[in-house]
């Protein structure tokens, strides 16, 4: 069916369903949009869609002027506070921006942003408005005063309903709006039920129109789905200027609020933040989180650097090779990529000669980070080797690359970075691809001996020669 033209239902005056996600016209009500995938979101259409008309001129609100001639100064962005938010948004939010945080329930999104909220009342000299629908000001209130942010500038409201949202803007002027969360907003012109797609995409835009229109920073949380994507349409994303995920275990004290959209800085940074009982507070050096620190060197570790954005981690891999069993061995992984460790365990056996087709394998990284990019193979392959030779690699070497089923070393982006973090740390010897710019074979790096290897093999080979090396 052409897009625009009228349905079959409609040219025999009908009803016409409209998919309120995309603005596919299905022939018939369907429980999900054959076009874009999304459930719910087809609604009986207004009329049939026919060639929408020019509309009238009218006289402009602002005439158009020169872009020279256009202040940049309402829109710089003004720092939160939170100097890991603020790594993530670019420097901080912009005067009328409209900010989504999504993340799953208990991950601390809530927390966070009244943190936020105290401190952008306490050094933006204007107000912060926190306007909840799912907790009582009662129930708020306890919580910033467990976490210390209590400011007589910091105003809390409870509402479900939007023109009762507006009129809080109204009276207090905030310059910061925080609304936990919009899928418990709705909106009495707007059809659908509270949390409905209609529902949400109507209230978004009105409150983005209001965002733009009086210049106010705003702070939207939103639910996610069981496989962690925002919920609600797609069109959300599009509406706001900036998108944040916020994840992290349960099991650990460490957040990570990841940029997935920033119209007014960088799209993929990533900001750490550490749980704890008096709250959320930022961690500039989380590398200290993944690493442990052994008197001797112990068997089955490695260091690798992984990239998380655009910052470097340092994380350790630990293996452990159990004793040979009749059947299928278990290859057990946390934190890393199981479908890639079958693949390492492959390449060993099959390239270094290491027998592992009858032992139980378990691999896991520190402090619970993951890591699932191609540039922790080399480290996974040390630490396995390292497991299943009893041989411990020396304590301040670390490995880069990305394993090819042929045991070659390959490529991996941002070497010299991750080097650098590395040489902060006190790491002293590196395992990296050839051709990385300029660390060459024997190279000294960021104070660092950088060694490049050509497979596998060779990385063992250098990996047992290290520890002696180190010694002398």
């Amino acid at each position: 069916m052409t897009e625009g033209r009228p349905t079959l239902s409609a040219r025999r005056g009908g009803p016409t369903y409209l998919c309120d996600a995309c603005g596919h016209r299905p022939p018939k009500w369907v429980g999900r949009c054959p076009e874009c995938g999304e459930w719910g979101s087809i609604v009986e259409g207004a009329g049939p869609a026919g060639t929408p008309r020019a509309p009238a001129a009218r006289a402009p609100a602002a005439p158009a002027r020169p872009i020279a001639e256009i202040s940049a100064a309402p829109a710089r962005l003004r720092p939160t506070g939170v100097p890991e938010l603020d790594r993530v948004l670019g420097g901080g939010l912009v005067p009328g921006a409209v900010v989504l945080l999504a993340g799953e329930p208990g991950v601390g999104k809530s927390t966070l942003l009244l943190e936020v909220a105290q401190q952008w009342a306490a050094g933006a000299g204007s107000p912060a408005l926190v306007v909840s629908g799912e907790e009582s000001v009662s129930q708020v209130r306890l919580r910033a005063e467990r976490i210390g942010a209590l400011h007589e500038r910091l105003y809390l409201a409870a509402e479900t309903d939007l023109a009762a949202v507006v009129g809080h803007l109204d009276a207090v002027q905030p310059g910061l709006l925080v609304l936990d969360s919009v899928q418990t907003i709705s909106a009495a012109g707007v059809d659908g039920v509270p949390g409905g797609v209609t529902q949400v995409r109507g209230v978004t835009a009105a409150l983005v129109s209001v965002a733009k229109e009086r210049g106010l920073a705003t702070v939207l949380v939103g639910h996610v789905t069981k496989d962690g994507q925002v919920a609600g349409p797609r069109v959300l994303e599009h509406l706001v200027d900036v998108v944040l995920h916020f994840e992290g275990d349960k099991h650990s004290s460490l957040r990570m609020v990841r940029g997935l959209k920033n119209r007014y800085g960088p799209a993929d940074e990533v900001g750490c933040f550490e749980m704890h009982e008096g709250g959320i507070a930022s961690l500039p050096d989380p590398s200290g989180l993944f690493l442990t620190r052994y008197a001797d060197a112990v068997p089955g570790t490695c260091v690798t650097i992984a990239m998380e954005g655009r910052r470097p981690l340092l994380t350790e891999v630990q293996a452990l090779i159990g004793a040979p069993v009749a059947g299928s061995p278990r290859r057990t992984v946390s934190g890393l990529d199981g479908a890639r460790l079958a693949m390492v365990l492959a390449v060993l056996q099959r390239r270094s000669k290491i027998q592992l087709h009858d032992r139980e394998v378990f691999a896991a990284t520190v402090g619970g980070a993951r890591v699932v990019e191609p540039a922790a193979d080399l480290g996974v392959a040390l630490a396995v080797a390292s497991a299943a030779h009893d041989l411990p690699l020396a304590p301040d070497l670390v490995a880069v690359g990305e394993v090819g089923l042929t045991g070659e070393v390959r490529r991996v982006g941002a070497v010299p970075r991750r080097l650098a973090e590395a040489a902060r740390l006190g790491f002293r010897f590196a395992l990296v691809p050839p051709g990385c710019g300029p660390a060459a074979t024997g190279s000294t790096q960021a104070g660092m001996r950088v060694l490049e290897v050509a497979d596998v093999r060779a990385a063992l080979h250098f990996a047992v020669r290290v520890p002696a090396e180190a010694q002398s």
